[in-house]
């Protein structure tokens, strides 16, 4: 005769609930489209979109692993990594070229809808952070 389990851990609901899966929390998940990039960044025109997820890496995104770390580079308590430069701040009169970027989709829990350009310094160096996620226009000296 098999033993029988007796106390608070036997009753049928704590075992099943003991060998349940824990149910995963959702793969955070982006769409990047990118566009005016020059040819180099997708073909005519350089318009492109792209699907990422991370935790684990996938999508057709070029660099996965690598947009995937930018992302949680960039990622801290508090801090949105899509946040939009700060109103009336000073940026330097640069223009970056025409490429604009939009990625939506959600990242860190929270849905997101946020849009890129380089139409002065500090829109620059807010594109250039989430590099490889959007395209390294530095190497192709998209800067003037």
């Amino acid at each position: 005769m098999a033993p029988v389990a007796t106390g608070p851990m036997s009753s049928p609901a704590i075992r099943r609930a003991a060998t349940t899966p824990i149910p995963r929390a959702p793969v955070p998940r982006s769409t990047v489209t990118v566009r005016n990039v020059g040819g180099s960044a997708g073909g005519a025109g350089g318009d492109r979109t792209y699907e990422l997820s991370c935790h684990p890496a996938g999508g057709d995104h070029p660099d996965t692993e690598g947009a995937c770390a930018a992302l949680d580079r960039g990622t801290r308590w508090g801090k949105d990594v899509f946040a939009p430069t700060p109103q009336g701040g000073f940026c330097t009169m640069q223009y970056g070229g025409p490429a604009t970027a939009h990625v939506t989709g959600t990242w860190a829990g929270r849905p997101v809808d946020a849009r890129y350009d380089r139409s002065d310094g500090c829109q620059i160096a807010r594109w250039d952070r989430l590099v490889p996620l959007l395209p390294d226009l530095r190497a192709q000296g998209q800067r003037s």
